[in-house]
């Protein structure tokens, strides 16, 4: 025999996800000990085999867009692979998408961010419509006749795929439509036209550079009307049956995310709503907006998580020099590195979902941007570090480190990227100071060195040039004083001594000797 196997891991399979000390703590504190029972179960769906080949088979047989069918007449339809379908009706019907709105338990929507951080591990990309289905509900409560009519579907927990009349449905789905070629995150550049029908309804004329889940059952859209840029609902289907005019021109051809589709649609005299007051159209998709960089800070948690679970794993069954490689110093020093990222993550996640479940409002106002800019920045670092730790073996696809390297710059730029959310952290200042006393208070008096961070963020000019430095910080001492407050010890005075001390060098695996990195990573080992 010249091939024989040993010294390789086993496949991290029939495990529970959902086990993650720091996740289920937050869960409880933030208003959901009701939900760990369902947690428990999602987590140990997602640890198994299959829906681990839902994930690969979903980014392996990518969305085909089908223009016309084959006389001739327009479609606009894009087909998925079935194990994409499978992905979202377990997201559906676990909760993650609209129903948070429709439960009025405390801790409804802490419940379902930790459901969307534990199955969006299995898979990232099909967790975009559902974010946006989910961020859609209270955009749409700015025209109450649409809510009335909508909002119960979009709470539905049926996941009913396909376009049809929307009241003939059992559950539907959400997108949005902002961003044009010529403006980008520019909204007010925006061109796209919205003339009144004269019967209530309006047309749209203009065509938008990014909408993703193209087959949702309605997006709201970004269109200039006579008083101003305006906020509209379009349905891919109206109520008489017929197909609203929603042109595919092409699939975006990504880096990552392949699994979902990402669309260039063209609006020709296509029927609209106008949701909110007309020329006011920012202030009402804001709401939307703000929804979805919730789930992009869940979501970049979720994938910090996930790459971790997997290096720890990797390192903990490989050995080499005589020893595992997770028992070597060096490396039981990156993956502690590694674990205080993800926990830091993980925790403000858990918090910036419990303050959208208590409406606090100018916490949240600040904290979600902040948190939004510094999470997804970090994703992309940890996942590649984590894939190193599995050499040779995290760059091939079987690993499944490839795909989520892929998918990690995807948070920071959607919803606004690094800049954008800088610069609306700096409006909030100027326009809400009450916003950053409000974010202050949570952290002040907790742990002198994060008081004396706190004294420093104060000293950097709140200015443009200044604006990432101002929001890393701010992001830095409001983790510090989560971790300090909720964590053991070891994590508290570790995360202190390198993120606010400057106790750290520039690549991970730089902690202090006096760090314990051993417990660290026993702390943070998939269970």
């Amino acid at each position: 025999m010249t091939h024989e196997v040993f010294n390789q891991p086993p496949p991290l399979v029939d495990y529970d996800v959902s086990a993650d000390a720091a996740l289920l703590a937050g869960v409880a504190r933030e208003g959901a000990p009701w939900a760990v029972g369902d947690l428990h179960r999602l987590g140990k769906l997602a640890g198994t085999e299959e829906p681990q080949r839902w994930a690969d088979e979903a980014n392996r047989y990518e969305p085909r867009l089908l223009t016309h069918d084959r006389y001739g007449h327009r479609l606009d339809e894009v087909e998925f692979h079935p194990s994409w379908h499978r992905l979202m009706s377990v997201a559906v019907s676990e909760g993650l998408a609209g129903s948070a709105w429709a439960d009025d338990r405390r801790g409804a929507h802490v419940a379902r961010a930790a459901g969307l951080f534990v199955w969006s591990q299995v898979e990232a990309g099909h967790s975009c419509p559902i974010s946006m289905t989910y961020a859609v509900v209270p955009a749409l409560r700015n025209n109450s006749d649409l809510s009335e009519m909508l909002e119960p579907l979009l709470a539905s927990r049926d996941y009913d795929p396909g376009l049809r009349t929307p009241a003939t449905k059992r559950g539907l789905l959400a997108g949005m439509g902002m961003t044009e070629k010529q403006g980008g995150s520019d909204v007010r550049a925006n061109s796209t036209t919205a003339t009144p029908g004269g019967d209530g309804t309006w047309r749209l004329r203009g065509h938008k550079w990014f909408t993703s889940a193209p087959m949702c059952d309605l997006f709201l859209v970004l269109a200039q009307a006579p008083a101003g840029l305006s906020c509209f609902m379009v349905p891919r289907v109206l109520p008489d049956g017929s197909r609203n005019v929603f042109r595919i021109q092409r699939l975006k051809d990504k880096l990552g995310n392949r699994s979902n589709a990402s669309s260039e649609p063209e609006f020709d005299d296509t029927v609209a709503w106008l949701v909110g007051e007309e020329g006011r159209g920012v202030r009402t998709i804001i709401e939307m907006v703000a929804m979805t960089r919730l789930d992009c800070v869940t979501g970049s948690a979720s994938g910090m998580r996930a790459a971790l679970s997997q290096a720890i794993h990797h390192t903990r069954h490989r050995s080499a020099f005589g020893r595992r490689l997770a028992d070597q110093p060096a490396m039981t020093n990156v993956l502690a590195d590694l674990a205080l990222e993800s926990e830091a993550a993980t925790v403000l996640a858990m918090r910036l979902a419990g303050a959208v479940d208590r409406g606090e409002q100018q916490f949240k106002r600040l904290a979600i941007a902040v948190g939004k800019f510094w999470v997804c920045k970090r994703q992309p670092v940890v996942v590649g570090e984590a894939l190193e730790c599995l050499g040779g073996n995290g760059y091939v696809e079987d690993s499944g480190l490839p795909r989520l390297y892929r998918d990690a710059p995807l948070n920071s730029i959607w919803e606004g990227s690094g800049n954008v959310q800088a610069l609306d952290v700096l409006r909030t200042l100027h326009r809400e100071p009450d916003s950053l006393e409000a974010l202050l208070a949570e952290v002040t008096g907790v742990d002198r060195r994060i008081d004396r961070a706190v004294t420093e963020l104060r000293k950097i000019p709140a200015d443009e040039g200044n604006a990432r430095r101002v929001v890393e910080r701010m992001a830095l001492v409001l983790q510090a004083s989560l971790v300090v407050r909720h964590s053991p010890p070891e994590v508290a005075d570790a995360f202190c001594a390198t993120r606010l001390d400057g106790d750290w060098g520039h690549a991970f695996g730089t902690l202090p000797a006096s760090v314990n990195a051993a417990a660290l990573v026993d702390r943070a080992a998939p269970a």
